[in-house]
């Protein structure tokens, strides 16, 4: 599976803010999920600080259920935004071509397209804001993060 993601310095709280408002400005509707306070209780278990930001577009998911009823809720795109043991605080999602690429429908690749776009720029919005020191990352495969290579410098000669 392909994942966007990047990396801020800001604290959780204001990395969720900011994820937030950018995922709004970008016409998402957003729903929030603390999974530490969730799954804590009924596993016993401890997380990193996280949240996860579950977006969608009306209107992508409308052309989506206009393809095809039962394919309205893969439109949906979670962002999840997690603490690091190094203090940064990293934010990422699933490109949705990875999910609906596995469908032959021209429609719902055409969204799934509209959608990664959002979401690749909703990403790079809040890792260059101006309290954030972006570290930029390409999409990675299985988990593993691909470093994007330094940019060319012109020598001055």
């Amino acid at each position: 599976m392909y994942f966007f993601s990047g990396y801020v310095n800001m604290s959780l709280d204001d990395a969720v803010a900011a994820t937030r408002q950018v995922l709004q400005r970008h016409r998402l509707t957003v729903a929030q999920l603390d999974p530490g306070k969730t799954l804590k209780p009924r596993l016993a278990a401890n997380f990193r600080p996280c949240i996860i930001l579950s977006a969608y577009s009306p209107e992508l998911t409308r052309r989506a259920m206009q393809a095809g009823e039962e394919t309205g809720s893969i439109v949906f795109c979670n962002v999840l935004i997690q603490e690091q043991t190094d203090g940064r605080v990293k934010i990422s999602a699933a490109d949705p071509n990875a999910t609906v690429g596995t469908l032959n429908h021209v429609e719902l690749t055409r969204v799934a397209q509209d959608l990664r776009s959002m979401i690749q720029r909703v990403i790079e919005d809040v890792a260059s804001r101006p309290a954030a020191r972006s570290i930029p990352k390409h999409p990675q495969q299985d988990g593993r993060e691909l470093a994007a290579p330094a940019p060319a410098h012109r020598s001055a000669a």
